[in-house]
Order: C-alpha cells, then sequence, then structure tokens
C-alpha cells in the first residue's frame, strides 16, 4: 500500500488562511446551494451528554458529491460554563474524507469553522430572505457565533444601526467594542431584550439559556422582519410561528426530531410541520422555492447548523492552504 497523509489545520492555521468575508459567504452558499440540488447525503446531528458538566457535545455527518466530493463528521462541544476557566464554549474537530473510498483527507479546527460557518448561513439566509433595504439589527447573544453573524450580515447589508446584547454585561461590552472597532461603526450595547429587538429589520437570537424561557416577545417583532432563532434552548414565546408568512429551515430532517432546538415546542404543538414549513434554505438558494416575495412578509429563519456548512467551508479552507502552503502533512499509514 502506498503511503496516505493527510493535512491538519490547527487554529493557528485556521487563523493565518485570513479567508474573507465574501469567501465564507460563497463556500457556504455553494453548499446550501448544493444540498437545495439534492447532490448530498446529510444526517440528523447526534448529541453526546457526558453529564460530566453543563454542556453536550454534538457530532454532525455529511457528504457532497464531486466537485467538493467530501464526506465530513464535526465533533464539537457545547458548554456554557467554559468562559469560568477562560475557555469558549464550543471547540470541536471536522474530520473530512473521501467518500469513495473512506480515506481520511483532513482534519481542520472546528471552533472558528463553526463560527464562520454559522454566521455564513445567516448572512445567507438574510440574502435570500431579508427586505433589501434592512438597515437595522438586533443581535441576541455574544458567543463566537455572533461575531461572524454580525459581521457578515454588515458585509451584505451596511446597517444604519447594530443593536447587541448579551447576559453578562462584561461579555456584551467587549462584544460590542470589538464589533466597532472591526466594522468602523457605532455599535449600540443595550441593557435588555425589547431594546434590541423592536423596530429591527433583522432580529437575530443566539442566547445562552439554561433552560427554555420567552425572553423574545412575539409583539416585537416588526412587520417584515427577518428573525433568525437558533439557540439550543428555547427563548421566544410559542406565539412566535403565528405571525410569520414564511418558516424556513437549514435541514427539515434534523429540525423535526432531538430535544434542543429554539423551535423543539413549535414542533412538538404542531406549529412547525411538514405542512406549515415554506422551505429548506437550499431549496431557496438553488432557486426551487422563493425566497422573500415582498416587503412586507415577515419570515423566520430556523437553523441547527449543518454538517455540510461544515464540509463547505472546510473544503474551501483547504483550497486556500494548498496554495498559501499552509498546514500540516500528517503521516496515516
Amino acid at each position: 500500500m502506498q503511503p496516505i497523509y493527510l493535512t491538519y489545520l490547527n487554529a493557528l492555521d485556521v487563523e493565518a488562511l485570513a479567508l474573507t468575508d465574501d469567501e465564507i459567504i460563497a463556500a457556504v452558499e455553494a453548499g446550501l446551494a448544493a444540498q437545495g440540488r439534492g447532490e448530498t447525503v446529510i444526517e440528523p446531528r447526534m448529541h453526546l451528554e457526558p453529564g460530566a458538566a453543563n454542556g453536550h457535545f454534538n457530532v454532525l455527518r455529511g457528504a457532497f458529491r464531486p466537485p467538493v466530493n467530501y464526506a465530513g463528521v464535526k465533533v464539537i462541544g457545547d458548554f456554557v460554563d467554559n468562559y469560568k476557566q477562560g475557555l469558549p464554549s464550543e471547540m470541536g474537530l471536522l474530520l473530512l474524507m473521501d467518500p469513495a473510498n473512506g480515506v481520511p483527507k483532513a482534519i481542520i479546527d472546528g471552533s472558528h469553522l463553526t463560527d464562520m460557518r454559522t454566521g455564513a448561513l445567516t448572512a445567507v439566509g438574510a440574502k435570500y430572505l431579508a427586505r433589501k433595504g434592512s438597515k437595522v439589527l438586533g443581535h441576541i447573544g455574544a458567543r463566537g457565533t455572533a461575531y461572524w453573524n454580525v459581521r457578515l450580515l454588515d458585509r451584505l447589508f451596511d446597517f444604519d444601526e447594530i443593536r447587541v446584547h448579551s447576559r453578562r454585561p462584561e461579555s456584551r461590552e467587549a462584544f460590542g467594542e470589538r464589533l466597532s472597532r472591526d466594522l468602523g461603526k457605532p455599535v449600540v450595547v443595550t441593557e435588555d431584550w425589547q431594546s434590541v429587538v423592536e423596530g429591527a429589520d433583522i432580529v437575530i437570537e443566539a442566547s445562552r439559556l439554561d433552560a427554555p424561557q420567552p425572553m423574545l416577545r412575539t409583539d416585537w417583532i416588526k412587520k417584515g422582519a427577518f428573525v433568525v432563532p437558533y439557540g439550543t434552548m428555547s427563548a421566544v414565546e410559542l406565539t412566535l410561528t403565528d405571525i410569520m408568512d414564511k418558516l424556513v429551515v437549514d435541514d427539515w430532517g434534523q429540525c423535526k426530531g432531538g430535544k434542543f432546538g429554539s423551535l423543539r415546542a413549535h414542533v412538538e404543538a404542531g406549529k412547525l410541520s411538514e405542512t406549515t414549513l415554506h422551505a429548506e434554505l437550499g431549496q431557496v438558494v438553488a432557486g426551487l422555492r422563493a425566497g422573500r416575495e415582498r416587503d412586507d412578509e415577515t419570515i423566520l429563519l430556523w437553523h441547527r447548523g449543518l454538517s455540510l456548512s461544515d464540509i463547505a467551508l472546510g473544503s474551501a479552507m483547504l483550497d486556500k492552504a494548498e496554495r498559501l502552503g499552509i498546514g500540516h502533512r500528517l503521516r496515516y499509514a
């Protein structure tokens, strides 16, 4: 047997790649389009709860046909108290393999990748589902994915006003300062949810609740807004889906099952079902289902995070790493 090597991109390597906003968005958008055209295989995420701390592991699995031509598995932790140890809440690894023979091809840091691909999925969703003239963003939550939500959304919309809030004052202040510095514009840091949400054209809820609690009120949502709730624990009222003209998810197979997710109660109550679901986002990106059709449509996107987005962005990282000579060559066999 010939020697087999794989590429390892650690967190420092991923940072050194310096992927541009447009590169990140393009990779995830292409992956969504492939999903919409049926050129992928995706299985619902699984959860491993070790019971040793306040957290769990997410296991995501999927595969592409050419030209991406990778199968992938990502394991990433979600431990909400990690900040007490000076650690990010989400750390993990993405393994990419050849779907034709199972040969390992790459191992990539999953932390930066998860933050970027989540932000890109939010941004792509807004590209197709938010009003083109959206100028006010309201964002709840300041975890790793939150930064890329705001950054990539602002890349597409160039907001006049960005409002942010999170539970811990030190967290939200640092978040606002980082965003203001990197985006080159003022960012409003608020002390409550209502001030963030009311009147916003785009509302992102990425909170870190310990248990479901209706913190985001339905009557705060502006007519014609685009709303993205994706916290692990639900922070929205059961009535939220009642005001929506379109309900969109990233993958119905993984949204309809499991114990976690912001709209879990809505699925169980029948408010989100095969009947009420408008489309998967990939179908919209691929042009198979309509996106936003009127400015006055109020639209919700629930994304739980796609293995396919991980693989698509991981593939783009590998391509750029090869061009720039970044990464480590590890012998497998």
